[in-house]
Protein backbone atom coordinates (compact mmCIF):
# COMPACT_ATOMS: atom_id res chain seq x y z
CA UNK A 1 0.00 0.00 0.00
CA UNK A 2 1.60 3.35 -0.93
CA UNK A 3 1.61 6.18 1.91
CA UNK A 4 -0.52 9.21 0.79
CA UNK A 5 1.75 12.50 -0.33
CA UNK A 6 1.42 14.79 2.59
CA UNK A 7 1.31 18.64 1.44
CA UNK A 8 2.28 21.32 3.57
CA UNK A 9 -0.91 23.81 4.77
CA UNK A 10 0.82 26.54 6.19
CA UNK A 11 3.45 29.10 4.56
CA UNK A 12 6.03 28.05 7.71
CA UNK A 13 5.41 24.66 6.63
CA UNK A 14 6.08 25.49 3.29
CA UNK A 15 9.40 27.37 4.39
CA UNK A 16 10.61 24.88 6.05
CA UNK A 17 10.12 22.81 3.07
CA UNK A 18 12.08 25.21 0.70
CA UNK A 19 15.11 25.11 3.06
CA UNK A 20 15.46 21.02 2.71
CA UNK A 21 15.11 21.23 -0.71
CA UNK A 22 18.26 20.80 -3.26
CA UNK A 23 19.59 24.69 -3.96
CA UNK A 24 22.13 25.78 -7.17
CA UNK A 25 24.70 26.98 -3.95
CA UNK A 26 24.35 24.96 -1.16
CA UNK A 27 24.77 25.64 2.30
CA UNK A 28 27.44 24.87 4.64
CA UNK A 29 27.10 21.13 5.40
CA UNK A 30 25.41 20.68 9.49
CA UNK A 31 26.99 18.19 11.80
CA UNK A 32 24.84 15.89 13.69
CA UNK A 33 27.02 14.42 16.73
CA UNK A 34 25.45 11.08 18.75
CA UNK A 35 26.23 8.69 21.55
CA UNK A 36 25.95 5.28 21.17
CA UNK A 37 24.49 2.48 23.81
CA UNK A 38 28.08 2.70 26.10
CA UNK A 39 30.67 5.71 26.02
CA UNK A 40 33.84 6.14 27.98
CA UNK A 41 34.91 9.30 29.38
CA UNK A 42 37.55 10.09 26.63
CA UNK A 43 35.01 9.79 23.87
CA UNK A 44 32.47 12.19 26.07
CA UNK A 45 35.39 14.58 25.71
CA UNK A 46 36.12 14.31 22.42
CA UNK A 47 32.40 14.41 21.16
CA UNK A 48 32.10 17.71 23.41
CA UNK A 49 35.54 19.11 21.77
CA UNK A 50 34.09 18.66 18.11
CA UNK A 51 31.17 20.08 18.85
CA UNK A 52 32.90 23.08 20.58
CA UNK A 53 34.88 23.13 17.20
CA UNK A 54 31.26 23.43 15.15
CA UNK A 55 28.63 24.77 17.73
CA UNK A 56 27.66 27.16 14.99
CA UNK A 57 26.57 24.36 12.60
CA UNK A 58 26.01 20.91 14.94
CA UNK A 59 23.73 19.02 16.37
CA UNK A 60 24.38 17.25 19.41
CA UNK A 61 22.11 14.61 21.31
CA UNK A 62 23.45 13.56 24.93
CA UNK A 63 20.74 10.74 24.90
CA UNK A 64 22.02 7.19 24.09
CA UNK A 65 20.97 5.22 21.29
CA UNK A 66 20.46 1.52 21.38
CA UNK A 67 20.06 0.33 17.77
CA UNK A 68 22.99 2.41 15.83
CA UNK A 69 24.83 -0.42 13.83
CA UNK A 70 26.27 1.71 10.80
CA UNK A 71 28.30 -0.52 9.36
CA UNK A 72 25.74 -3.85 9.76
CA UNK A 73 22.80 -4.25 7.18
CA UNK A 74 20.11 -1.91 7.96
CA UNK A 75 21.84 -0.49 11.24
CA UNK A 76 21.97 2.53 9.41
CA UNK A 77 18.56 3.31 9.29
CA UNK A 78 18.47 5.19 12.86
CA UNK A 79 21.44 7.53 11.35
CA UNK A 80 19.37 8.47 7.89
CA UNK A 81 16.00 8.93 9.87
CA UNK A 82 18.44 11.39 12.45
CA UNK A 83 20.20 13.13 9.45
CA UNK A 84 16.43 13.77 8.01
CA UNK A 85 15.29 15.30 11.26
CA UNK A 86 18.00 17.24 11.63
CA UNK A 87 18.65 18.11 7.95
CA UNK A 88 22.37 17.11 8.47
CA UNK A 89 24.91 15.59 5.80
CA UNK A 90 27.57 14.96 8.48
CA UNK A 91 27.45 12.22 10.95
CA UNK A 92 29.87 11.99 14.08
CA UNK A 93 28.94 9.00 16.13
CA UNK A 94 31.03 7.55 19.43
CA UNK A 95 30.37 4.46 20.92
CA UNK A 96 32.51 2.24 23.64
CA UNK A 97 32.85 -1.32 23.74
CA UNK A 98 35.63 -3.88 25.42
CA UNK A 99 36.37 -5.22 21.27
CA UNK A 100 36.54 -1.41 19.86
CA UNK A 101 37.76 0.77 23.06
CA UNK A 102 36.75 4.60 22.39
CA UNK A 103 35.29 3.88 18.69
CA UNK A 104 34.91 7.23 16.74
CA UNK A 105 32.61 6.53 13.24
CA UNK A 106 32.63 9.69 11.17
CA UNK A 107 30.26 9.32 8.38
CA UNK A 108 28.53 11.25 5.29
CA UNK A 109 25.18 11.14 3.86
CA UNK A 110 24.06 11.77 0.29
CA UNK A 111 20.03 12.68 0.22
CA UNK A 112 20.24 11.56 3.71
CA UNK A 113 20.79 8.29 2.73
CA UNK A 114 24.37 6.92 4.48
CA UNK A 115 27.16 7.96 1.50
CA UNK A 116 30.67 6.37 3.47
CA UNK A 117 31.87 5.58 6.46
CA UNK A 118 35.02 5.89 8.29
CA UNK A 119 35.66 4.45 11.47
CA UNK A 120 38.59 5.26 13.27
CA UNK A 121 39.75 4.72 17.45
CA UNK A 122 41.24 7.85 19.54
CA UNK A 123 44.49 7.14 21.37
CA UNK A 124 46.53 9.53 22.91
CA UNK A 125 43.64 12.21 23.26
CA UNK A 126 44.45 15.69 24.83
CA UNK A 127 40.84 17.98 25.73
CA UNK A 128 40.90 21.72 24.75
CA UNK A 129 40.73 22.35 28.73
CA UNK A 130 44.59 21.23 29.12
CA UNK A 131 46.18 23.17 27.08
CA UNK A 132 47.39 27.11 29.13
CA UNK A 133 48.08 29.59 25.99
CA UNK A 134 46.65 33.16 25.78
CA UNK A 135 42.58 33.12 25.51
CA UNK A 136 43.58 36.59 23.13
CA UNK A 137 44.77 33.77 20.70
CA UNK A 138 41.78 31.63 20.78
CA UNK A 139 39.71 30.74 17.33
CA UNK A 140 36.89 32.93 16.29
CA UNK A 141 34.08 30.63 15.98
CA UNK A 142 33.17 29.95 12.25
CA UNK A 143 36.66 31.32 10.98
CA UNK A 144 37.70 29.64 7.97
CA UNK A 145 40.54 26.98 8.89
CA UNK A 146 44.12 26.05 7.31
CA UNK A 147 44.51 22.41 6.89
CA UNK A 148 48.18 20.50 6.58
CA UNK A 149 48.55 16.77 5.95
CA UNK A 150 51.82 15.64 6.23
CA UNK A 151 53.06 12.40 5.62
CA UNK A 152 53.30 10.21 2.14
CA UNK A 153 50.90 7.45 3.50
CA UNK A 154 47.72 10.47 2.77
CA UNK A 155 48.37 9.48 -1.07
CA UNK A 156 49.14 5.75 -1.11
CA UNK A 157 47.10 4.15 2.10
CA UNK A 158 43.52 3.80 0.56
CA UNK A 159 42.07 4.08 4.64
CA UNK A 160 44.34 7.39 5.00
CA UNK A 161 42.87 9.14 1.79
CA UNK A 162 39.45 8.22 2.90
CA UNK A 163 40.02 9.54 6.63
CA UNK A 164 41.20 12.80 4.50
CA UNK A 165 38.37 12.92 2.29
CA UNK A 166 36.08 12.90 5.40
CA UNK A 167 38.37 15.38 7.78
CA UNK A 168 38.68 17.91 5.39
CA UNK A 169 34.11 17.82 5.11
CA UNK A 170 33.52 18.16 8.36
CA UNK A 171 36.02 21.03 9.44
CA UNK A 172 36.83 22.74 6.57
CA UNK A 173 33.48 25.31 7.11
CA UNK A 174 31.37 26.91 4.45
CA UNK A 175 33.02 27.41 1.06
CA UNK A 176 34.11 30.59 0.04
CA UNK A 177 35.81 32.42 -3.30
CA UNK A 178 37.84 35.32 -1.60
CA UNK A 179 39.75 34.80 1.78
CA UNK A 180 40.98 37.57 3.95
CA UNK A 181 44.29 36.40 5.50
CA UNK A 182 43.94 38.19 8.83
CA UNK A 183 40.38 36.03 9.19
CA UNK A 184 42.08 32.56 9.21
CA UNK A 185 43.04 32.10 12.63
CA UNK A 186 43.17 28.42 13.31
CA UNK A 187 45.10 25.23 11.74
CA UNK A 188 44.01 21.64 11.76
CA UNK A 189 47.63 19.29 11.73
CA UNK A 190 47.72 15.86 10.57
CA UNK A 191 50.58 13.44 10.29
CA UNK A 192 50.58 10.24 9.36
CA UNK A 193 52.27 8.29 11.70
CA UNK A 194 51.59 4.79 9.64
CA UNK A 195 49.59 3.54 7.15
CA UNK A 196 46.70 3.47 9.68
CA UNK A 197 47.19 6.20 12.47
CA UNK A 198 47.01 9.88 11.93
CA UNK A 199 48.21 12.32 14.34
CA UNK A 200 45.82 15.08 14.56
CA UNK A 201 46.17 18.94 16.74
CA UNK A 202 44.21 21.87 16.58
CA UNK A 203 46.40 24.95 16.75
CA UNK A 204 45.57 28.65 16.48
CA UNK A 205 47.72 31.10 14.20
CA UNK A 206 49.93 33.79 15.66
CA UNK A 207 50.89 36.58 13.01
CA UNK A 208 54.13 38.27 13.67
CA UNK A 209 56.12 41.00 11.54
CA UNK A 210 58.37 39.64 9.01
CA UNK A 211 59.59 42.66 7.14
CA UNK A 212 57.36 41.83 4.40
CA UNK A 213 53.88 42.15 3.15
CA UNK A 214 53.26 38.46 3.98
CA UNK A 215 53.86 37.97 7.71
CA UNK A 216 55.23 35.26 9.55
CA UNK A 217 52.88 32.84 11.05
CA UNK A 218 53.41 31.34 14.38
CA UNK A 219 51.67 27.66 15.64
CA UNK A 220 50.10 27.96 19.20
CA UNK A 221 48.38 24.46 20.24
CA UNK A 222 44.84 25.09 21.28
CA UNK A 223 43.83 21.56 21.46
CA UNK A 224 42.53 19.21 20.98
CA UNK A 225 44.96 16.82 19.90
CA UNK A 226 44.65 12.84 19.33
CA UNK A 227 45.61 10.06 17.45
CA UNK A 228 42.96 8.47 15.49
CA UNK A 229 43.45 4.73 14.09
CA UNK A 230 41.61 3.57 11.51
CA UNK A 231 39.99 0.51 12.00
CA UNK A 232 37.31 0.05 9.44
CA UNK A 233 36.05 2.40 6.67
CA UNK A 234 33.66 1.82 3.88
CA UNK A 235 33.70 3.75 0.22
CA UNK A 236 30.35 4.82 -1.38
CA UNK A 237 28.78 2.44 -3.95
CA UNK A 238 29.93 3.67 -7.67
CA UNK A 239 26.53 4.74 -8.77
CA UNK A 240 25.88 7.08 -5.64
CA UNK A 241 28.84 8.00 -5.96
CA UNK A 242 28.02 8.95 -9.46
CA UNK A 243 25.13 10.05 -8.70
CA UNK A 244 26.17 12.84 -5.39
CA UNK A 245 29.33 14.07 -8.23
CA UNK A 246 26.58 16.04 -10.35
CA UNK A 247 26.93 19.12 -10.76
CA UNK A 248 24.50 21.51 -11.92
CA UNK A 249 24.70 23.02 -15.45
CA UNK A 250 24.87 26.85 -15.02
CA UNK A 251 22.40 28.53 -18.18
CA UNK A 252 24.64 30.61 -20.72
CA UNK A 253 24.26 34.37 -20.28
CA UNK A 254 22.51 35.19 -23.71
CA UNK A 255 23.74 38.63 -25.86
CA UNK A 256 20.67 41.25 -25.93
CA UNK A 257 18.22 38.95 -23.77
CA UNK A 258 16.12 40.10 -20.75
CA UNK A 259 14.15 38.63 -18.72
CA UNK A 260 11.13 40.72 -17.16
CA UNK A 261 8.34 39.49 -14.57
CA UNK A 262 5.13 41.43 -16.38
CA UNK A 263 6.54 40.43 -20.33
CA UNK A 264 8.52 37.67 -19.89
CA UNK A 265 11.74 37.12 -22.12
CA UNK A 266 12.85 39.83 -23.82
CA UNK A 267 15.29 40.34 -26.99
CA UNK A 268 17.15 42.78 -28.75
CA UNK A 269 17.65 42.49 -32.21
CA UNK A 270 20.15 44.33 -34.08
CA UNK A 271 18.90 46.10 -37.62
CA UNK A 272 21.25 48.38 -39.40
CA UNK A 273 19.98 51.60 -41.40
CA UNK A 274 17.68 50.52 -44.24
CA UNK A 275 17.87 54.40 -46.15
CA UNK A 276 14.41 53.73 -47.11
CA UNK A 277 14.15 56.85 -49.33
CA UNK A 278 16.92 56.08 -51.37
CA UNK A 279 15.16 53.00 -52.23
CA UNK A 280 13.96 52.51 -56.36
CA UNK A 281 9.92 51.16 -56.24
CA UNK A 282 9.19 50.05 -59.42
CA UNK A 283 6.11 51.03 -61.39
CA UNK A 284 3.97 47.83 -61.16
CA UNK A 285 3.53 48.01 -57.21
CA UNK A 286 -0.39 47.60 -56.27
CA UNK A 287 -0.33 50.70 -53.79
CA UNK A 288 0.92 52.70 -56.81
CA UNK A 289 -1.53 52.11 -58.61
CA UNK A 290 -3.82 53.04 -56.89
CA UNK A 291 -2.48 56.31 -55.36
CA UNK A 292 -2.42 57.01 -59.55
CA UNK A 293 -6.03 56.41 -60.00
CA UNK A 294 -6.94 58.59 -56.46
CA UNK A 295 -4.70 61.45 -58.47
CA UNK A 296 -6.32 61.24 -61.51
CA UNK A 297 -9.58 61.00 -59.82
CA UNK A 298 -9.51 64.03 -57.81
CA UNK A 299 -7.63 65.90 -60.81
CA UNK A 300 -10.76 65.18 -63.22
CA UNK A 301 -13.36 66.12 -60.08
CA UNK A 302 -11.00 69.73 -59.99
CA UNK A 303 -11.82 70.29 -63.32
CA UNK A 304 -15.11 69.73 -63.25
CA UNK A 305 -15.58 72.31 -60.39
CA UNK A 306 -13.69 75.15 -62.59
CA UNK A 307 -15.95 74.44 -65.70
CA UNK A 308 -19.22 74.03 -63.77
CA UNK A 309 -18.95 76.83 -61.01
CA UNK A 310 -21.60 77.34 -58.31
Amino acid sequence: MVAAIRVPKTQRARRELLKHAPKLVETSKKTLILHGTKTSAVLNSVLSDIYHLKRDNAVKYTKKNDNIRPFESGGESSLEFFSLKTDCSLIVYGSHSKKRPNNLILGRTYDHHIYDLVEVGVENYKSMESYVYDKKLAPKLGSKPFFAFIGEHFESAEELKHLKEVLLDLFRGEVVENLNLAGVDRIYVCTAISPTTVYMMHCALRLKRSGTSIPRMELVEVGPSMDLVVRRHRLPVESLKKEAMKTAEHAKKMKNVTKDPVQGKLGKVYMPDQQVGKLTLANDIKGLKRERREAKKNKDDSKKQKVNPE
